[in-house]
């Protein structure tokens, strides 16, 4: 990273954060950055904001919701301006002095924000206003600050007593601390392993892929017409995918699956039991008998009990869909392998043979289609069939050569905002894909809007040679997803900044939604075109993805199904005792829900950043509950007859994304859609429900009654429950704090973070959708 690593005979008193951005449409200024202003910033900022409070909490005059409520809310931008750059780079370009910086600074952030969460002078003024809030005349977005201002510090323990409370401040820099260990230690383990193959292990391997792992070769210094490959997705996926050396695959496999477990100086095992036995002690402190619990309680889902009736109802017939695609690979994999047994790492290869043999279909084939700039420029087109703003590329500061930008101008070709897009992986790069703010959406003291930055960070494969990045086909739907989150961020038009966030199983929604037109054939008619003859994607091929779309769906839920269900179980321990994180995960999938031997979590916990440093602890479970609120809105379109209808889409942006978390997540959705979500439409996607069409109007009319959850814990493909989300299970909860939304994350201020995971200041944005 150009901007925290190059040497400057510039003084500390130049440091960029001290002073207004002179930058086009103020982006930070990346050419002048370095890995020493962060310190310096951090600790200013941290002064400014202890001031600020003092003044709120020493003030004697009565207080009213502008001295108290809107001074809190207005409080530490310094502070919070550095630590969203600090948070996005440290994820996505990170280097051994921000690591090193991470470990001196998140424990002293989270100590900052205990002492104010935590200050009783200034809880007793917010307490008395939220007491009286009823005899405030406040309209609803200031009741709805004040109540949130006030949930927010009691969450963070500002009713416990001095014992408690002192307790509750180690725990949270210890958590923080080992945040940021965990994550070290992954991107450690992501970046050292290697395997070195020669031309004739590499035989069979599409071209492309021969010459991505030749010129990684390269790179670090290797012989002449070998190839290297990672533990990076564009690298190990298409291994995998492709080759036919069943012992290679194994090797590679095991490799990332051990990730964080090889008993050595990265292992991840010992950070677990030190995150459970903090969070669950956390927890009871606060007043609840789980991490699960203490988490949930905050979210759309409200209880544990609601998220397991939709992660079981999900798995069983997730579950019995993967066992009938495992017995059709079994038949291909006998051919080759008569005596053999299937294993895990044998899906992705078996399941690409499949897809040829019944679709006549394969990645190598559709992959000319997909080249990354023209994924880009459909998302482009898409966001202005729906919405009407364009995109401009711009000449900024960026933080990488690799990064480009683009203002966003709204329909009326006013400024909307910046978008950042750093698509490629490298050493010192999280895994994954994320959406995040480098400056958040606000106004100004004058009442201005204050346009956000906003930036989309992935892992695609690179270019090779003389050809483009060709993308996958779930490497163009993360761009969609990605994007989603993109113009919700865009889109915010929130007066407060304590509004600014929703709940966890909500922020989601946005991005979600944008995938259900990924491979919409009049979309893609207009950016999947051949990079070499510029032909349009043929309809007959269109005609193969549609039928496909179905196919290894058991197999992807399950995987990502597993995933939820081990995070919700880790945390919802209500006494810790140390354990074997692998241990445990095997009683919890394969002993107590019987997931088989040749399906692995898409996430074990020795690597499972989402919920050790990145802000999803008993939170995984988002994806599939927003998934019921993504399809379900985009109902909306399909019952109107037209996919891209501007008056609905209209109505999205201005009912949900500029609203932030001015309302509760299922107010927001009602307002939008004027009903409950209906479950069927996910279930439907996902190949689970054979019952009507929810787009069918008689079906729509005759929905029945809300269950207590949004999916059954005894669900099957034949008998799925249609149902509408229970107002109950969905009621309006204080929305989940600055997720960097890992496909999901935006980085999190330390203040939420210490309110909400107690993991550090940054989420290390990672909506990672790996």
């Amino acid at each position: 990273m150009a901007c925290v690593s190059c040497k400057s005979e510039k003084t500390e008193g130049e440091n960029p954060f001290f002073s207004a951005w002179e930058t086009p449409y103020g982006v930070p200024p990346f050419d002048k950055i370095r890995a020493e202003h962060f310190l310096p910033a951090l600790e200013r900022g941290m002064s400014l904001h202890d001031a600020e409070i003092d003044a709120i909490a020493s003030n004697n005059d009565d207080p009213t919701f502008g001295n108290v409520i809107e001074a809190y809310d207005a409080a530490g931008g310094m502070l919070a301006r550095t630590e969203l750059v600090f948070g996005m780079l440290c994820a996505a370009e990170n280097t051994p002095e921000l690591q090193a910086l991470q470990e001196r600074a998140m424990p002293l952030l989270a100590a900052h924000y205990d002492r104010i969460l935590l200050d009783e002078r200034l809880f007793a003024r917010v307490k008395e206003l939220y007491d009286r809030r009823g005899a405030l005349d406040l309209d609803d977005v200031q009741l709805r600050l004040l109540e949130k201002t006030y949930r927010r510090f009691v969450r963070a323990g500002a009713l416990l007593d001095a014992g408690r409370k002192a307790r509750l401040k180690e725990i949270n820099g210890e958590l923080a601390l080992a945040a940021v260990k965990f994550g070290n230690n992954l991107l450690a383990e992501n970046n050292r392993f290697e395997m070195e193959l020669t031309a004739d292990e590499m035989a069979g391997l599409p071209s492309d892929v021969q010459e991505l792992a030749r010129e990684k070769a390269r790179e670090r210094g290797k012989k002449k017409d070998t190839g290297i490959f990672t533990l990076h997705k564009p690298s190990l996926i298409p291994f995998l995918t492709y080759s036919s050396d069943r012992g290679l695959r194994e090797r590679i496999y095991k490799a990332y699956l051990n990730r964080g477990n090889n008993g050595d100086e990265y292992d991840n095992k010992q950070l677990i039991n030190d995150f459970i036995r903090l969070r669950t002690e956390k927890a009871h402190l606060l007043g609840y008998p789980s991490y699960a619990a203490y988490v949930v309680d905050d979210e759309m889902a409200g209880t544990t009990d609601a998220v397991y009736e939709l992660l079981e109802g999900v798995w069983t017939p997730a579950l019995e869909r993967a066992k009938g695609e495992l017995s059709e690979l079994e038949e291909l994999f006998r051919k080759d392998v008569p005596e053999g047994e299937f294993a895990s790492w044998d899906w992705w290869y078996y399941a690409e043979k499949l897809r040829r043999q019944k679709y006549s279909l394969d990645e190598a084939m559709l992959r000319p289609y997909f080249s990354l700039e023209n994924v880009r420029s459909g998302v482009f087109f898409l966001a202005n069939r729906l919405y009407g703003i364009t995109f401009r590329p711009v000449i900024v500061p960026v933080y990488h050569p690799d990064v480009t930008a683009y203002e966003v101008l709204d329909a009326d070709e006013t400024h909307l905002g910046v978008l950042y897009f750093d698509f490629f992986p490298r050493e010192g790069k999280s895994q994954g894909a994320w959406c995040g703010n480098y400056v958040e959406q606000t106004y100004d003291a004058e009442g201005r809007r204050v346009a956000p930055v906003v930036s989309i960070v992935c892992n695609f494969t690179r270019p090779v040679g003389s050809s483009p990045s060709l993308l996958t086909l779930d490497e163009a739907e993360t761009l969609f997803h990605e994007f989603g989150h993109a113009l919700h961020f865009l889109f915010h038009d929130v007066k407060y900044r304590g509004l600014s966030e929703v709940e966890g199983d909500f922020v989601e929604l946005p991005s979600q939604l944008m995938e259900n037109w990924a491979f919409d054939p009049e979309v893609l008619r207009q950016y999947a075109v051949h990079y070499r003859t510029g032909d349009v994607i043929p309809q007959a091929m269109i005609d193969k993805i549609r039928r496909s779309e179905l196919f290894n769906q058991g197999f992807m839920t399950t995987e990502q199904t597993a995933a939820a269900l081990s995070d919700m179980d880790i945390h919802s321990v209500r006494e810790y005792e140390p354990f074997d994180p692998v241990a445990f995960e095997r009683q919890a999938l394969t002993e107590k829900r019987g997931l088989i031997p040749q399906i692995e979590p898409r996430y074990r916990y020795p690597y499972f950043s989402h919920i050790f440093d990145g802000g999803y602890s008993a939170g995984y479970y988002f994806y599939t509950w927003a998934e019921v609120l993504d399809k379900d809105a985009f109902e909306a379109f399909r019952e109107s007859g037209d996919l891209f209808d501007r008056r609905i889409a209209a109505d999205f942006r201005r009912k949900v994304l500029a609203r932030g978390g001015e309302q509760d997540g299922m107010s927001l959705y009602r307002a939008f859609r004027g009903k409950d979500p209906d479950k069927r439409a996910m279930l439907r996607s996902r190949g689970l429900w054979n019952g009507p069409d929810p787009a069918d109007s008689l079906a729509a009319a005759e929905s029945p009654a809300p269950v207590s959850g949004m999916v059954p814990a005894a669900a099957v493909p034949e008998h799925a429950d249609a149902g509408t989300l229970s107002p109950a299970a969905l009621s309006g909860k204080t929305p989940l704090k600055a997720a960097a939304v890992r496909t999901g994350a935006q980085p999190l201020r330390a203040e939420e973070a210490a309110d909400k995971r107690a993991d550090g200041a940054a989420e290390s944005p990672r909506t990672v959708r790996e």
